[in-house]
């Protein structure tokens, strides 16, 4: 054979071997469209991050209980947020910080809409948010452990701004009470326990249009460690 015809049949060879790898043919649309499916953004969170308020004298450690059962079934630590604040400083002010940590919360996960659950006097600066800080188009889910709603004679004990606030018949309650309990669109829940030694009246927890639960015999710091409670708290903010 020829050096002209060896030259040709090794490149015929060549040819057919690539093309049988597919090695000579262009990328098509479909490969396109992969290499956009892998630069495309992370899609949105389908679970609204949680921020957890404590209570009067308190911290954020109290939810620790509550967050690992939130773990246990399905949220991760990036979407559950356990706070602390100044407790006795006036509600008012610590509403505007609740403000602050849901915006911050809302650019760190990309989410909407947060869900805030809140034991005790948490209930308070942060209904406040939701009232009056434009709170209610950025909670979808709002919850009250033994918060005190309308009030409790414990605050007779406590000279603290927030706790003058708790006191009830005070003008930061009857406010924050007038004309709607349960403004905006927010979803609101409460759970009481009819042995809560902290909230007198026990049913101070109770507001006009919430889904308000009354729980078995808890003591106030048992409503954000019973089991129970907690079950009942997942479902009413993942609905």
């Amino acid at each position: 054979m020829t050096r002209f015809w060896k030259v040709a049949a090794l490149m015929a060879g060549s040819a057919a071997l690539l093309t049988a790898c597919g090695g000579t043919t262009p990328p098509g649309p479909a490969a396109g469209l992969q290499a956009q499916a892998r630069k495309a953004p992370a899609p949105a969170p389908t679970r609204d991050p949680i921020l957890f308020v404590h209570g009067y004298n308190s911290s954020g450690s109290v939810w620790t209980t509550m967050v690992g059962n939130f773990k246990r079934d399905g949220w991760t630590d990036a979407g559950l947020f356990a706070w602390s604040y100044d407790t006795r400083q006036s509600n008012a002010v610590t509403a505007d910080l609740i403000r602050q940590k849901v915006d911050e919360i809302l650019t760190q996960t990309g989410a909407a809409r947060v869900d805030v659950i809140t034991h005790s006097m948490g209930g308070l600066s942060s209904r406040y948010y939701l009232k009056n800080l434009g709170g209610d188009v950025k909670v979808d889910a709002w919850v009250s452990l033994g918060g005190p709603n309308h009030g409790t004679d414990f605050a007779l004990a406590c000279l603290d701004a927030s706790c003058v606030e708790m006191r009830q018949g005070s003008s930061f309650l009857t406010a924050l009470n007038s004309p709607d309990e349960t403004p905006g669109v927010s979803r609101y829940g409460t759970w009481w326990s009819p042995c809560d030694e902290i909230i007198n009246p026990d049913q101070s927890v109770l507001l006009s249009g919430a889904a308000n639960t009354q729980t078995a015999c808890l003591t106030h710091s048992q409503l954000y460690q019973s089991s129970t409670v907690y079950a009942q708290v997942r479902d009413f903010v993942n609905r």
